[in-house]
């Protein structure tokens, strides 16, 4: 056994363990536990979790913890498997009463007393601060986050009494399990966790976000054993210039920095963790150990771990430049990526050196949008609560519908890795709106409209009727437009009175032209002006209407761009 699952605590608590947990679990002071247990309680947030998760189908419980469930769930509309982590505010409350644990406060038969084995969660440093703020924080950081190997967040709930955390179901539970059922793994497969590990946490490092708890628990695996990193609970947002100084995370894993309770930058102490991981995943044990916590911490900042025989040179000099005790010498994960034995076998997902999100939020799916229309929604509306960043049941099942879609052709398979790589898979779908950076690229005339997509989008189709602009939309907010010289007979009556007359000729061919659109400008018949038009989001209550010139005579393409302002009263 890796590591066995029980919480050492002062001997006046109660500990708390559950053979269905997924995570360690935390104390609780006497009677407090119990009365979770009250059946009253339980029929009463049965049916609280069925009002509020009216979406949902619940299913079977993943785990339980002292303030905190997880289930399984379905989504109605999509029948897509979800976790959902339940989490109890008066549970929370009452939880930061406590004192934070620290190692000087646990008396020596307590130290005595605890394994070489034993996994213990310390929250030293935490006295006085709010579980309720470490948990919006875990959820504020899971929303910006999107990478293949960390898990996914849909939807978060907040009631007066709970507060629910909908995430990506992970059906092959935890690395943890994994290893101890198996023991040592060989090289390769080692190496494949690792590097997946790797690219989930520099993505994370990327955006500013340490997590600080690695090991093999929060390493949640799919059907495929494909690793995702999850429990941001004691995650920190980094700032430039700034240390962390609390010492958290479970102390196998802490790098030296953090149990000596040194001032650290982050990445530094994530990349230990990610050595003990893999030396636990080489050699079936723990690098660093010991019978009492001091003995532990004491190798720990020694860097005092034995080197295993059946270990590769590769894997044994990769290893020992992540146990560098000085964070300022230890390896950092850049070149971790270049280190030889990292590079074998490497996916080319992986060793793209670019960091990419799963998907880009400023971009909408066409396919899962044409989904979503099948299934009943408004297409204006997806496309408006997707680019605003709603949440409500539209953006739920968009992004749920978008991660399935990814993760069908997002293959991790070992024989598929080397053939895609993550460019190519981001760009697997063509997308309803250009990036505004895209605005200068090109020759652009447009205008901004506060009204609402669908209502702009009306205004600008009856202009367009107006003036003799043709259509065809390639996708919506998105369309090609042609202007046709009108006929004769519209020249000579009532299409011409809908044209402004524009004061100043402009040359056309080398010639002077009255600037009228239509009569008197000496339009030929081949002068047919294409061009395109496409709403971009600006802010959140802001669109542009780009009108951008692709043929025809250019000057004439701004009498039409003129006669269009004119029309919706820009002019």
């Amino acid at each position: 056994m890796l590591i066995n699952r029980y919480i050492i605590v002062p001997i006046q608590l109660h500990l708390c363990i559950s053979k269905a947990s997924t995570t360690p679990f935390l104390f609780s002071v006497p009677g407090f536990w119990t009365s979770f247990k009250m059946e009253g309680k339980a029929s009463k947030e049965r049916k609280s979790y069925r009002s509020v998760l009216s979406n949902y189908r619940l299913g079977k419980t993943l785990g339980v913890g002292c303030f905190a469930k997880v289930k399984l769930a379905v989504h109605n509309l999509t029948g897509i498997k979800v976790a959902i982590k339940i989490l109890d505010r008066q549970t929370l409350d009452e939880f930061e009463t406590m004192k934070a644990i620290e190692p000087e406060t646990i008396d020596q038969w307590t130290l005595q007393s605890i394994s070489t084995s034993v996994s213990l969660r310390l929250f030293v440093g935490h006295t006085g601060s709010s579980f309720l703020r470490a948990v919006r924080r875990e959820v504020n950081i899971m929303r910006q986050l999107s990478h293949p190997h960390i898990v996914r967040l849909f939807e978060v709930i907040e009631t007066t009494s709970h507060i629910y955390v909908v995430m990506e179901y992970m059906n092959s539970g935890e690395l943890f399990y994994y290893i101890t059922e198996k023991g040592r793994l060989n090289e390769d497969e080692a190496r494949h966790f690792f590097q997946q590990i790797i690219s989930g946490i520099e993505y994370c490092h990327h955006h500013m976000v340490v997590h600080r708890d690695l090991k093999p628990e929060n390493l949640l695996l799919d059907s495929k054993r494909n690793v995702k990193i999850a429990d941001f609970g004691l995650g920190n947002i980094m700032r430039d210039g700034h240390f962390l100084k609390t010492s958290c995370g479970s102390p196998n894993y802490a790098a030296p920095e953090v149990v000596g309770n040194r001032l650290y930058a982050g990445p530094e102490a994530d990349v230990w963790s990610c050595g003990v991981i893999l030396y636990a995943l080489i050699c079936g044990r723990l690098p660093f150990d010991d019978d009492n916590l001091p003995g532990l911490y004491a190798k720990i900042r020694n860097g005092s771990y034995t080197v295993s025989n059946h270990m590769s040179r590769g894997a044994n000099d990769l290893i020992a430049r992540i146990f560098e005790v000085n964070p300022v010498d230890r390896i950092s994960i850049p070149e971790i990526r270049r280190h030889p034995w990292f590079q074998q076998h490497i996916p080319r997902y992986i060793s793209n050196a670019t960091i990419e999100s799963l998907y880009d939020t400023t971009k909408v799916d066409e396919e899962v949008v044409r989904e979503m229309v099948n299934m009943g929604f408004d297409i204006c509306e997806v496309i408006g609560s997707v680019l605003n960043h709603l949440q409500n049941e539209i953006t739920v099942t968009y992004y749920l519908l978008l991660h399935r879609q990814f993760q069908g052709r997002f293959s991790y398979g070992r024989s598929e890795l080397g053939e895609s790589s993550s460019q190519e898979l981001f760009d697997h779908t063509r997308i309803f709106l250009r990036s505004v950076s895209a605005l200068e690229q090109k020759w652009t005339l447009g205008f901004k409209s506060q009204a609402s997509p669908h209502q702009t989008m009306m205004d600008v189709l009856k202009v367009f009727h107006s003036i003799n602009v043709q259509w065809k939309q390639i996708g919506p907010y998105n369309m090609k437009c042609l202007w046709n010289p009108p006929s004769s007979k519209a020249l000579n009556g009532k299409f011409v009175d809908q044209f402004p007359q524009i004061p100043q000729t402009k040359p056309v061919d080398g010639k002077t032209e009255p600037s009228t659109a239509a009569n008197g400008m000496g339009i030929r018949k081949h002068d047919v002006v294409k061009f395109e038009l496409q709403l971009y989001r600006g802010s959140t209550e802001l669109y542009v209407v780009d009108l951008q010139w692709l043929n025809g005579p250019p000057f004439l393409f701004l009498e039409i761009c003129a006669s269009f302002l004119f029309a919706v009263g820009v002019m």
